[in-house]
């Protein structure tokens, strides 16, 4: 299959890299002469131009879109304009009515649109997923994320949109329902209203509740998801890729259970391959994308709905 790629910057030569890998790297479109030069040196057989239209012109089948976050839904929309399926990397749009212009204009074109939640395609995610639906945590109470460090400041998204949207698709993903409320409080210390720490709360449409911790003004890196439970809890750390079984919770009549804990998962995936290949059997196969555009769309909605005060 035929993909190319919008973009070679920090994430977008990772995709280069995986579509190679892969066998299905067509072409690569940069804007900076530098990091063109750069693609064009790793992947000397690859075609390596400047613009979209160019890209386009290779006789494309789909397209892979790393650019910019306020770039994603202009690229995306000249892509679905020329038949070709899209993966968008994460925040699919910066607003609502973008994100919904996209799926209509890829189910009126009958092509897929896929959004870059990585870690969806997490193996150790996919356990979770597997281990919540088949009762082991009980009744689902919340799930509570961090995903802090001392990261890369963004000049037009603040952390959430840049960070949370992980936290927040994957909330989604494993309560698999919407939210209905939404709040939030943020600080912006660096650059006047964009925010350097957010803690949202999300009131999901099952009745569990998302938490969500994101700064990138944080002396150490943190990446942890907490799944409270009526049966019990599970702790995913990212960094270290285990989850840990806590057999623990407060009884009826209020007093502690500690039942021990143990590692249940433990291994380090590969979810960017893992992702690559869902999007390329999803374009064949005509398969709906785990993280497909209307689930792009709601975290949207749950990011737009959410406005820092401080």
């Amino acid at each position: 299959m035929q993909i190319g790629v919008v973009g070679a910057g920090a994430w977008g030569k990772n995709i280069v890299n995986t579509l190679a890998e892969l066998g299905h790297l067509a072409g690569v479109a940069e804007l900076s002469p530098d990091l063109r030069a750069k693609t064009a040196e790793a992947h000397p057989e690859t075609p390596v131009v400047e613009t979209f239209d160019q890209l386009a012109s290779l006789g494309l089948e789909a397209v892979c879109i790393a650019a910019p976050a306020e770039h994603h839904a202009p690229l995306a929309r000249q892509a679905l304009a020329a038949g070709l399926h899209v993966f968008v990397e994460k925040p699919m749009t910066l607003s609502v009515a973008d994100a919904e212009d996209l799926v209509a204009r890829a189910d009126q074109a009958d092509r897929r649109l896929m959004v870059g939640h990585l870690l969806l395609y997490q193996p150790a995610v996919q356990f979770i997923k597997r281990e919540i639906e088949a009762g082991r945590v009980g009744i689902l109470y919340s799930l509570n994320h961090e995903r802090l460090n001392l990261g890369r400041a963004r000049k037009v998204e603040n952390v959430l949109w840049s960070l949370g949207v992980h936290d927040v698709a994957v909330c989604l993903y494993l309560a698999g329902c919407g939210a209905y409320e939404v709040s939030i409080f943020g600080q912006d210390v660096l650059q006047p209203g964009i925010d350097d720490d957010t803690r949202l709360t999300v009131q999901l449409a099952s009745g569990a509740v998302g938490h969500v911790h994101n700064s990138w003004l944080w002396p150490e890196l943190r990446r942890r998801l907490t799944v409270i439970g009526s049966n019990g809890m599970l702790v995913y750390d990212e960094v270290a890729q285990t989850v840990t079984w806590h057999d623990k919770g407060i009884n009826p009549d209020l007093t502690s259970r500690d039942a021990g804990s143990e590692v249940v998962y433990e291994g380090v995936g590969k979810p960017l391959a893992l992702e690559m290949e869902h999007f390329i059997e999803c374009c064949q196969t005509g398969r709906t994308p785990i993280s497909d555009g209307r689930s792009g769309l709601e975290v949207v909605r749950v990011l737009e709905r959410a406005r820092p005060v401080r």
